[in-house]
């Protein structure tokens, strides 16, 4: 399959694995990109060496493009940018932040770079920043997410009525009925990444993995809005979210409630009831745990079996 995604990133399909934290490894990237997908290592909960490791483990496991997720939150982006750099990363994806303080640097080193957006407003000045592609996440993704609640149905259309550049479609996608749903809307490509948490590859914990699988319609919610959006599965430490917030919590309060290491607790350690959740909504259509490379192929199995099926309208 060819498009601007598959020419771009020199890849056979045009899915793109989400770089997400305590989940996307070298293992989980290098299997997607050996699919024939995009594999992305999530670089948010790792420390530089740490992530000097993945890339290195990753250019060992295949020969294939891979790309680097870089959040702009990050204290030390610097130190992962000159990794970036010093590995020959060819592929970069940046988040929760300005496009322009990194893109022209990392432009000028010979990187292609994407920056992921929630909004028509940041896609518009991710264009201007210059990056080659944008990913447009609607509400239902999982992980940090827009404060507007534009759903994926409504935000990758008007993102393409306004940019040229090509356009991934991200959130509420984990089969390829809803990536060629994405492709009608008007993408070039789609981000998967609540179905890779349920990967035999992924680095999460067992415990989280069958959480996800196990979910039903309703089990998330989007929360924590004043620090930064996140949808999470309704557990015990949700449930204290709800609290403070029905006690009128300051922002200040919230962070202490949150502190530190909670997304560590919940998803890399297997803490169900006080760690973090992080899962997008299309949780509830996730039952198995499979290898990285069995999901890409039943995407496209299915993508193409639903385009066939579509023709005959």
């Amino acid at each position: 399959m060819q498009n601007r995604i598959t020419e771009l990133f020199k890849i056979e399909f045009p899915i793109i694995q989400g770089g997400m934290v305590w989940t996307s490894g070298w293992r989980l990237a290098s299997a997607v990109s050996n699919a024939g997908g995009l594999g992305v290592i999530g670089s948010g909960s790792m420390y530089p060496e740490v992530l000097r490791e993945h890339i290195q483990k990753c250019k060992r496991a295949t020969q294939k493009p891979f790309a680097v997720n870089v959040p702009m939150l990050y204290p030390d982006i610097d130190k992962l940018m000159n990794i970036i750099i010093e590995e020959e990363v060819k592929i970069v994806f940046t988040s929760a932040g300005n496009p322009k303080t990194w893109t022209s640097f990392l432009k000028e080193k010979g990187i292609t770079v994407v920056h992921v957006v929630s909004s028509l407003k940041f896609a518009l000045k991710a264009e201007e920043a210059g990056v080659d592609a944008i990913v447009a996440e609607g509400f239902e993704a999982g992980g940090h997410n827009g404060r507007d609640e534009t759903t994926t149905l409504v935000l990758i259309p008007a993102v393409r009525e306004h940019i040229t550049i090509p356009l991934i479609a991200a959130g509420g996608i984990s089969t390829g009925t809803a990536m060629l749903a994405a492709m009608v809307l008007g993408a070039d490509g789609v981000q998967v990444g609540s179905r890779f948490v349920a990967s035999k590859e992924a680095s999460n914990h067992i415990n989280f993995k069958e959480v996800v699988v196990n979910a039903k319609e309703g089990d998330t919610q989007l929360t924590l809005k004043e620090l930064a959006p996140v949808r999470l599965i309704k557990n015990k430490f949700y449930q204290e979210v709800q609290k403070a917030y029905a006690e009128g919590a300051t922002t200040e309060e919230l962070k202490i409630l949150l502190g530190r290491g909670r997304a560590k607790k919940g998803m890399f350690l297997g803490d169900l009831e006080d760690g973090e959740l992080e899962i997008g909504q299309v949780s509830a259509l996730i039952h198995d745990i499979k290898p990285a490379g069995e999901i890409i192929k039943d995407i496209m199995n299915e993508f193409y079996k639903r385009k066939v099926e579509l023709s005959s309208l």
